[in-house]
C-alpha cells in the first residue's frame, strides 16, 4: 500500500541500485565455470563457506537465485547464464591485465600443469612440446584416467587435460585434438598359428583359444573393437592385464598373444614386422582425444603456448 510523504508526492523516488562488487562477480564466474562452490574456492584461494556467503550476497543484491544446489555441485539458473555471458569477457580481460602487473618484469610464469593418458603423453605429447622449453616454458605432467583428470581440471589442479572422451556439461571448454585408430595385432608367430586371412573369413571364431592381452580386466578396448568390427560381444578373460598400453605392447611383441592397440603406439613395431595386423577393416574403430581447459583466457601465457602447439602438431600423429 502506497503512503504519501510530507511534500505531497505519492511515491518516494526509487533508490539508485548499488553497483555490483567485482569480487562477488569474480567468485560468481568461478562457480559458474567450475560447477561447485568447493572447486571455485580452490581456484580462487577461498574457503567454501566464503564462496557460499559471497554467492548469497550477490543473489540478495540481484533479488534472483543464481544456482540450484545439488548433491554433486550446483547448476546455474537462466539468470546465472545471462549474467555469465555479460561479465565473462570483461572479467577475463581484467584478470589478464592484473596478473601481468603482478608478475613483474623478471618473474617467470608458473609451470603449465598438463594431464592425460600416460601412453599418449610419453610417446606423442612430450616430444611435441620439447621445443617449448627453449622458450622458457616449464611443464608439470600428470598421467591418469579421464574422469579423475577432468575433476582435477575443474578444481584448478590442472591447466590442460587431454581427455579420451568428450567432456560433458558447460563447465569446461574442449577442442578435438587427434584421432587414434585401433588395430588388432599379434606377433608373427601367433599370426602364423592363427592363419593368414582366417580372421577376415571367419571373424572372431578364428581367434577362439588365442590368449588376449588387455589394458584392464573388463577388456575395454578389445570389447569396443569386437562390437564395432565383428558386431558381436567379446567374452572370456584376458591372459594378461596391465594398466599401461606400453606394457600391453611389450607383452604382445614378446609373444603373449593378441591385443587391440592404437596405431600411433605401435607404428615402429608394425614397420619392423615385430607385430602383424590380423585384420584390415574398411571401417576401423576410431577414438578422438580432446584438449580440455577451463573457460576464459588463461592467467598463464605459457598455457596458451602449449595449447596452440598441441593443436598444431597433433594432426600429424
Amino acid at each position: 500500500m502506497a503512503h504519501g510523504n510530507s511534500n505531497g508526492s505519492a511515491h518516494p523516488a526509487p533508490a539508485a541500485a548499488a553497483p555490483l562488487d567485482l569480487s562477488l562477480l569474480r567468485t560468481f564466474l568461478a562457480v559458474h565455470r567450475a560447477g561447485s562452490f568447493t572447486a571455485a574456492g580452490r581456484l580462487l584461494g577461498l574457503s567454501q563457506p566464503t564462496v557460499t556467503a559471497q554467492i548469497r550476497s550477490l543473489e540478495e543484491q540481484l533479488g534472483r537465485e543464481l544456482f540450484e544446489r545439488r548433491s554433486r555441485g550446483v547448476v546455474p539458473t537462466s539468470v546465472a547464464d545471462q549474467l555469465a555471458a555479460q561479465v565473462a569477457a570483461p572479467l577475463d580481460e581484467l584478470a589478464v591485465v592484473a596478473d601481468r602487473g603482478a608478475l613483474g618484469a623478471d618473474q617467470p610464469p608458473e609451470p603449465v600443469q598438463l594431464a592425460g593418458p600416460a601412453e599418449l603423453l610419453c610417446t606423442r605429447v612430450l616430444p611435441a612440446l620439447a621445443p617449448l622449453t627453449g622458450e622458457g616454458v616449464r611443464l608439470r605432467v600428470s598421467p591418469g584416467l579421464t574422469d579423475e583428470l577432468l575433476d582435477g581440471l575443474r578444481g584448478g589442479r590442472y591447466d590442460l587435460v587431454i581427455a579420451t572422451a568428450r567432456p560433458r556439461g558447460r563447465t569446461l571448454t574442449w577442442e578435438p585434438l587427434a584421432d587414434e585408430e585401433f588395430v588388432l595385432l599379434a606377433a608373427p608367430a601367433w599370426a602364423e598359428r592363427i592363419g593368414a586371412g582366417r580372421v577376415a573369413a571367419e571373424g572372431p571364431a578364428a581367434l577362439r583359444g588365442v590368449p588376449l592381452v588387455s589394458y584392464a580386466e573388463d577388456l575395454p578396448i578389445a570389447r569396443r573393437y569386437w562390437r564395432h568390427v565383428f558386431g558381436t560381444r567379446l567374452g572370456g578373460q584376458a591372459a594378461i592385464t596391465v594398466p599401461d598400453l606400453r606394457g600391453v605392447l611389450a607383452a604382445v611383441v614378446a609373444g603373449a598373444g593378441i591385443t587391440v592397440l592404437p596405431r600411433y603406439l605401435c607404428l615402429d613395431e608394425l614397420a619392423s614386422g615385430a607385430l602383424v595386423p590380423l585384420l584390415t577393416p574398411e571401417d576401423p574403430p576410431i577414438n578422438t582425444s580432446y584438449l580440455t581447459r577451463r573457460p576464459g583466457s588463461p592467467d598463464n601465457p605459457h598455457v596458451t603456448l602449449v595449447r596452440e602447439r598441441l593443436l598444431r602438431v597433433a594432426p600429424t600423429w
